[in-house]
């Protein structure tokens, strides 16, 4: 995250600031609410990524996309059963 910060004002429902705050402590509700931006921001951009490579090579269809899934849970449990080198 960028080191320079500034400060807004921003309005949400009471029990999201309650539960943010509840889960974060009370003094670091700012940390905890940029982290939440930036994943969402992060996700934003994976879907525009996805919409233009759709748009190129259209949808991926469910078996494709279970193929994907499917390396990537074994290549997860290679590399919690044989440590960081073994993917």
């Amino acid at each position: 995250m960028s080191e320079l910060t500034a400060k807004y004002s921003i309005t949400m429902p009471r029990d999201i600031a309650e539960a943010a705050k509840a889960r974060s402590g009370p003094h670091e509700l700012s940390a905890h609410v940029a982290a939440a931006v930036a994943e969402q921001i992060e996700r934003d951009n994976l879907n525009e990524l996805i919409a233009v490579v759709e748009a190129e090579h259209g949808p991926v269809t469910d078996e494709e996309g279970q193929a994907v899934h499917d390396q990537f849970h074994q290549a997860r449990q290679k590399q919690t059963q044989g440590g960081a080198d073994a993917v």
